[in-house]
């Protein structure tokens, strides 16, 4: 990939350009959030992880004419089989604060002892290098933890400050960026993803 290239970031949440602009940063790539470019978000009607990001990459190249890069990311607790999955960010309504979602997930844990409260972050990049592109690059990450019962740091976004890390025994909240970009679902996606746009 040559540098300098320009590439859409479909996603309005600016917590979430923030850290994907950081790891681009290193593959000399232009980075132009959608929301620079008056693109609307698409609802996102599908029922995983690789089909919100398919519809959200999609709809950022056709309207850019441009490469795009989308994640679908969200949180998975086992006590709630699963949930919010992709609702993560709606969790608590439409409208829904980070606040207001970690208040309702501490709420549906409330009392739930701590070897139940096993959860994991999980993210899917998708690449298009066009709207019509029929074999989009889908880079999937994993981050493995559990869920407190208190909130840490002001680090980061989402659950974080609910997200105790396996690997360090602190929040997600509590990471410097560095660290958090290494260990984290979507650092993992996109480190995996910077390889294969390297070999391209």
């Amino acid at each position: 990939m040559t540098t300098n290239s320009k590439l859409v970031l479909a996603s309005a949440n600016p917590g979430k350009i923030k850290e994907l602009q950081q790891m681009l940063d290193e593959l000399g790539l232009e980075v132009i959030p959608q929301t620079a470019l008056n693109i609307p978000d698409i609802e996102e009607t599908g029922l995983t992880f690789v089909e919100n990001s398919i519809l959200k990459a999609r709809n950022a190249a056709a309207l850019s004419n441009l490469p795009a890069i989308a994640d679908d990311s969200g949180l998975e607790v086992d006590y709630l089989k699963g949930a919010p999955g992709i609702y993560s960010a709606r969790f608590a309504g439409a409208d829904a604060t980070d606040t207001d979602n970690r208040k309702k997930l501490l709420d549906l844990l409330a009392g739930v002892p701590a070897e139940q409260r096993t959860a994991r972050y999980q993210t899917v990049v998708v690449y298009m290098r066009h709207a019509n592109d029929p074999t989009p690059i889908i880079c999937q990450g994993t981050w493995e933890g559990t869920i407190a019962s208190d909130e840490k740091g002001d680090g980061g976004f989402g659950y974080d400050p609910l997200f105790q890390v396996t690997e360090t025994n602190c929040r997600a909240a509590e990471l410097d960026k560095q660290t958090k970009n290494r260990l984290s679902h979507r650092g993992k996606a996109m480190a995996n993803l910077m390889l294969q746009l390297q070999h391209q």
